[in-house]
């Protein structure tokens, strides 16, 4: 299971995030934090395996110094915000997941997140629109065999159904 540090200043925003994450069994939300300090707070208590950081948070902190300040806990990041950088940072971030975004495309880009931390060669067909992956010349962690690939749950995918015959 991946657990997740989400760092969001919008709470209902923050909220709908979790939930699309839980969605899928294999992610879990350890902690949710709005801000620099909350968030490096609940890094070192709940020491997740991944950090989901907007890039504009409350109290005037900036994701990139709250990216900087996780790096030296050790705990990768994946931006998600409305507006991307102008170019890649792969010294701060795995990528970076523009809003708005489906449930799909969390799970899409937590998987090959995941593949990325575990040094997994992706099985993921395309990636989501929306989804920009900074390139790393060596992987994050060593090789884990027996990888078996993820899928939209079955709520996700009927959701999709159901607002694809509303249309």
């Amino acid at each position: 299971m991946l657990r997740i540090l989400l760092v969001e200043d919008d709470a209902l925003l923050a909220s709908s995030v979790r939930y699309l994450i839980e969605d899928n069994p294999r992610y879990r939300v350890v902690a949710t934090a709005e801000d620099c300090e909350s968030a490096l707070t609940a890094a070192q208590i709940h020491d997740p395996h991944l950090a989901l950081l907007d890039l504009h948070l409350a109290n005037g902190s900036s994701g990139f110094s709250v990216a900087v300040r996780l790096q030296d806990l050790d705990v990768p990041c994946l931006f998600v915000t409305g507006k991307a950088p102008s170019f890649p940072m792969p010294d701060l971030a795995l990528g970076c997941l523009l809003k708005p975004f489906t449930a799909e495309d969390v799970h899409r880009a937590l998987a090959l997140a995941e593949d990325k931390l575990r040094g997994r060669e992706s099985l993921t067909g395309r990636l989501p629109r929306n989804l920009q992956l900074y390139e790393d010349s060596e992987p994050l962690a060593p090789q884990e065999p027996g990888f078996i690939p993820s899928r939209p749950s079955l709520r996700t995918r009927f959701g999709h159904w159901l607002s694809a015959r509303h249309a």
